[in-house]
């Protein structure tokens, strides 16, 4: 399970570290892709977790199905860490996301997202204490 924020620079390469704490649950080779969510963030998905994405993209109807999979694949990309625990975020993502320096890692259960730290300021401002309460309130303990 993912989950803690974190403040990272992207190098002049495009490179990011990934907190040690989150790495061990990726393998070698992973996947970063467009958020699907209505958010203009980069996911990072374990492998095993992508496969469960594909799988419930296949459960739509074919006409959104073929949509959402274009737009996802169309922006996915298999990555790895190097040495220092980095991976490179491919150009077209960075400008997705608007990432160009300060950026914001955020574990969301079974994925990352890496936000433009501004753009997560700017959109983590509107959740507060009572507006998550309300949302929590449907729930039933």
């Amino acid at each position: 399970m993912f989950y803690g924020g974190y403040d990272h620079s992207i190098d002049k390469k495009g490179r990011i570290a990934i907190p040690a704490k989150l790495r061990d649950d990726f393998g070698e080779t992973f996947m970063i892709a467009k958020g699907i969510f209505g958010k203009n963030c980069l996911c990072v998905y374990p492998n095993e977790q992508w496969n469960i994405l594909v799988e419930k993209l296949g459960e739509l109807p074919s006409s959104k199905s073929s949509v959402v999979k274009r737009y996802l694949y169309e922006g996915a990309f298999e990555v790895e860490f190097d040495s220092q625990g980095r991976i490179l975020i491919p150009q077209s993502l960075r400008e997705f996301a608007g990432l160009e320096t300060d950026a914001h890692i955020l574990g969301v259960d079974t994925y990352l997202e890496i936000w433009d730290k501004t753009t997560w300021e700017k959109a983590n401002s509107e959740y507060t204490p009572e507006a998550i309460a309300s949302i929590v309130e449907e729930l039933e303990f």
